[in-house]
């Protein structure tokens, strides 16, 4: 039987985790035009100096915290890393890592969830058109989430249904483009 308990975000996340990356290192960079709404794989990455933004490793889920890219469902979990490797990305990212309440693959797929999406949004601040989220507010936010081995499951469960809709969108992509008359 599972056990569900309610726990500040900030308690069952750890934000934007401390990471060793030298200013002026070259490294991998994740733009936020490498996430696209709603999926979890990184669609690329660039090299460049490390001049300051966001850390994270394989892993850590990275969301949108500007308006409209947060809306939009841009969240990604980074698996482009070889081991050990750090990158960075845009400041406009927050990232979430696992901690002893949690695990990276269920904190994906809470963060791309209406529940989270909604709580994250209410936590914005700013003038129109460049709101961010207010990270201090989102991990003070409330929310209910279940043991590690039940988190386990649901994320492998999602994660399964996951892997089948990026390979239908594969053999659609290689599908050849036929203009078939209509009758």
């Amino acid at each position: 039987m599972s056990e569900w308990k309610k726990i500040s975000v900030g308690e069952f996340v750890d934000f934007n985790p401390s990471e060793k990356l030298e200013k002026g290192k070259m490294a991998k960079k994740i733009p936020m035009a490498m996430l696209t709404e709603f999926e979890r794989k990184i669609r690329g990455f660039e090299f460049a100096q490390y001049n300051g933004g966001p850390k994270f490793r394989n892993g850590d889920s990275l969301v949108a915290k500007i308006t409209p890219c947060l809306e939009n469902g841009k969240t990604a979990q980074v698996d482009i890393l070889a081991e050990n490797e750090i990158a960075f990305g845009s400041s406009e990212f927050i990232v979430l890592r696992e901690n002893e309440n949690s695990i990276n693959d269920y904190i994906f797929y809470l963060a791309k969830s209406p529940v989270f999406r909604e709580r994250a949004i209410s936590c914005m601040e700013g003038t129109s058109g460049r709101k961010r989220v207010n990270e201090s507010a989102l991990k003070r936010q409330e929310i209910i989430v279940p043991d590690k081995p039940t988190q386990q499951k649901i994320a492998s469960v999602l994660s399964v249904i996951d892997d089948k809709i990026e390979l239908n969108n594969k053999l659609n992509d290689n599908l050849p483009n036929r203009n078939l008359p209509v009758h």
